[in-house]
């Protein structure tokens, strides 16, 4: 007996098209020839990083939103019917809309359970200030760009199993 298996949904929100594509390509990986010769590429940029297949194989649906409103607009949907998302990956810095912060305020308003990373190079608020406004450190962890893959990989395997 066969037992289908539902796929856990991620979504990415962050005003650059190029940290989509990084993350689909982390946790959605596309095994083409292109694929491979774009690997190579940035082996040779950023040094070698651990094979895809070193990581237990992920069954993900990974989405994207640009901006904190759109990322807000898709959580309500996704709740909506029933599919919501188990893990968001959130920027800092999103202009010319709201920034992370801002947008994590929203999210917590309708769904309070989701586990936030956040993500960005710049440190434009303390993390003791974040933390004492959202206090529950299951659900918010904090992650310096630029991400490395077994960091992502590491947090997907933890939140989603």
């Amino acid at each position: 007996m066969s037992e289908r298996v539902s796929k856990r949904r991620i979504l990415v929100i962050d005003d650059s098209e190029a940290i989509h594509q990084d993350f689909r390509r982390l946790l959605a990986p596309d095994h083409t020839e292109g694929r491979k010769a774009l690997d190579l590429m940035e082996e040779e940029l950023f040094g070698v990083a651990p094979p895809l297949e070193s990581f237990p194989a992920l069954d993900l649906e990974v989405d994207s939103a640009m901006q904190g409103q759109e990322g807000l607009e898709k959580v309500r949907q996704a709740q909506a019917e029933g599919q919501p998302y188990g893990l968001a990956f959130l920027d800092y810095r999103m202009p010319p809309g709201w920034n992370g912060l801002e947008t994590l305020r929203h999210l917590r308003k309708v769904a309070p359970t989701i586990p936030v990373v956040l993500c960005s190079a710049y440190s434009d608020y303390s993390w003791e200030k974040i933390r004492e406004e959202f206090p529950d450190s299951r659900l918010l962890i904090e992650l310096k760009k630029p991400v490395r893959r077994d960091q992502v990989r590491e947090l997907v395997s933890t939140f989603l199993g």
